[in-house]
């Protein structure tokens, strides 16, 4: 999920009930809500976002690279998508493409491939109720031994 804004919704935890992790591409905004992101004893990879405050620059990382069930991932918030990489992450994209990118910022939900990075790019779209998206949307998605399935996209009306 991304760009929350400081808005709360029970039903964030009744989606990613069956999860194993919980992925917020920034701009969260309000702090207590990665608390209670954590408190639900899942694995949470937080990045910040251009409207969240310092304290939580201090707390979370602005890009994370990991490996998840054999997935290669890059997770920002502001991460553009494919023939549109801003110019500051571009030259490391190339040089070492995840399988994953996942990236927030637009509050447009995107399921992307690019071919030439052979990458997929993924914008969960905007939690929240801040920004002019009609729907709040969330996405889920199964990493397996190296795959990427099951993308769900969930919408919050």
């Amino acid at each position: 999920m991304s760009d929350l804004h400081a808005w709360w919704d029970d039903r964030y935890v009744k989606y990613f009930a069956a999860c194993d992790e919980i992925w917020v591409a920034g701009d969260v905004v309000d702090e207590t809500i990665c608390d209670r992101l954590e408190a639900t004893g899942k694995t949470c990879r937080i990045v910040w976002g251009n409207a969240d405050p310092h304290s939580m620059h201090l707390r979370y990382a602005k890009n994370l690279r990991f490996v998840a069930d054999g997935v290669s991932v890059w997770m920002t918030h502001i991460g553009g998508y494919p023939g549109k990489w801003p110019r500051e992450i571009y030259a490391a994209l190339r040089n070492d493409p995840p399988q994953l990118f996942v990236c927030g910022h637009s509050h447009i939900c995107k399921a992307m491939y690019d071919h030439t990075l052979h990458t997929l790019v993924l914008n969960p779209g905007a939690a929240g109720t801040y920004g002019q998206q009609a729907v709040r949307t969330l996405m889920r998605f199964t990493l397996d031994k190296g795959e990427i399935k099951d993308l769900e996209v969930i919408e919050l009306a």
